[in-house]
């Protein structure tokens, strides 16, 4: 009388298979979660841009007027938050605004999630 099953080679070498896959596949998701959020944080700071312009238009305010998130939000379609900040983040923790004429600026990940100024003209 012979019981079926797999035997422990089958079944290690599954494993080992398995692992494999996991090695090649999980160093590629974080590459690509970490491109994701920096596209997203760089679309977040052109939006912020936009709204810091428009209230300054709307508002007379010069170059050199200092801005707050609160005078901002208003403009923003939707919270607008980093999305490496965490479930936690807010705009407040996520984005710094110094004056109309500066860029906003991310404060999570400064370096990685850069808005560069339009020099096309």
């Amino acid at each position: 009388m012979r019981v079926k099953g797999f035997t422990l080679t089958e079944i290690m070498i599954v494993v080992a298979l398995i692992g494999l896959l996991a090695a090649i596949a999980i160093p590629n998701w974080v590459h690509a979660r970490t491109a994701s959020q920096n596209n997203a944080c760089i679309s977040n700071l052109r939006q912020i841009w936009g709204a810091t312009q428009q209230w300054a238009l709307d508002n007379r305010k010069g170059l050199e007027a200092s801005v707050t998130p609160e005078e901002v939000l208003p403009y923003l379609r939707n919270a607008v938050v980093c999305p490496a900040g965490g479930p936690a983040a807010t705009f407040g923790s996520s984005y710094t605004l110094t004056t109309v004429s500066n860029l906003p600026i991310c404060r999570i990940a400064p370096a990685a999630h850069l808005l560069v100024p339009d020099t096309s003209s």
